[in-house]
């Protein structure tokens, strides 16, 4: 077993300046980055700055069990750039805050920042500044990210209107069955610490949990196809729930498919697998991180055929209520029954 460096013998300055020779600025509006009492940040004319902020806390938001370090660090930037995304904004910056546990070392710590270098990478996004400090639980992650959109472009969540057409991207339930998935095989290692993990044949699955994306690239072809949503959110705490929080804002109502949701077929295995409703999975499972969007009906023939957007129901008035209509005909009202963070 190599050799590991406690975080003691860099001290937390020391600490920084290990890291920030990691760290790689790619935005023009990034005019100080990290070294000084504050970054400066140098948006350009006519746009808006939009910040959002998310904690990750071990052993509520992550396992390291089963999620290493550097994957650790790629979602919690990822799950940042998202919501930046949901507002048809593009991620500029992000500060990262951090709470240390004492066994982690150094060597730990710089494996959670190659994760976020990698996203920050991926994202085209300055990590510009943040805190560190020690912890005398495990390890806690905050990161505010900033974006940059043309002022009046921004999109919200309270503009969907009755007839409005309600898309999502990719698929759905992917990470919800991940996480049953990874949490078996914890079990089975707790019972047999000489046990080797099965997850070959879950390699789809375990990634959605483990890494997910954000979907910025959806954001640039709305824009290449001349498609202003209406409303939008991230897919955070399950389909259900997003939906919900959508029609509150805009004060409509709403009715979806069971049919028309999207599920990939490595997320159906699974669910059979583990006795689980597929529908559930989609509806309630979270951390997806594709996005809910509405639309113009006039849009649909640009939308019609796109592979990664589907096309799931339309807005109604607010009456009408939120429902699902399954196969049936039936109409049955949703219920948030996602992730509760309390």
């Amino acid at each position: 077993m190599s050799d590991v460096t406690p975080l003691e013998t860099l001290g937390e300055f020391g600490l920084i300046r290990r890291l920030q020779n990691t760290i790689t600025l790619r935005q023009a509006s990034t005019s100080l980055g990290i070294g000084d009492d504050a970054a400066i940040i140098a948006p350009p004319a006519a746009h808006d700055i939009v910040v959002s902020t998310d904690l990750l806390v071990e052993g509520v938001h992550f396992d390291l069990t089963f999620a290493p370090l550097k994957h650790v660090g790629y979602k919690a930037v990822a799950v940042n750039v998202s919501d930046v995304a949901a507002m048809n904004a593009l991620p500029t910056q992000i500060v990262v805050g951090l709470a240390i546990g004492a066994r982690y070392s150094v060597e730990a710590i710089e494996e959670l920042y190659e994760g976020m270098r990698l996203a920050c990478e991926a994202y085209n996004v300055d990590l510009v500044g943040g805190d560190t400090t020690a912890s005398r639980g495990g390890l806690t992650i905050s990161i505010t990210a900033m974006g940059q959109v043309p002022s009046g472009q921004a999109v919200r969540r309270s503009g969907a209107q009755p007839n409005d057409l309600i898309c999502v991207t990719g698929d759905l339930g992917g990470a919800f069955m991940g996480l049953q998935v990874l949490e078996r095989e914890k079990q089975a290692f707790l019972a047999d610490p000489d046990m080797q993990p099965e997850l070959g044949s879950y390699s789809y699955v375990v990634q959605r949990q483990l890494r997910p994306e954000a979907r910025m690239d959806i954001v640039h072809e709305l824009k290449d196809l001349g498609i202003m949503p209406t409303s939008m959110i991230d897919i955070s705490d399950g389909l259900a729930s997003e939906l919900l929080h959508l029609c509150a804002a805009s004060g409509a109502g709403a009715r979806i498919f069971s049919e028309n949701l999207p599920i990939a077929n490595p997320t159906l295995e699974a669910a059979s697998e583990f006795n689980l409703d597929p529908i559930m999975c989609m509806l309630n499972g979270g951390e997806d991180y594709e996005l809910l969007f509405t639309v113009p009906l006039s849009d649909y023939d640009k939308l019609k055929n796109h592979p990664d957007i589907t096309i799931i129901g339309n807005m109604m008035v607010k009456s009408e209520g939120v429902n699902l209509v399954t196969k049936a005909g039936q109409a049955v009202p949703l219920q948030a029954q996602g992730w509760q963070h309390f």
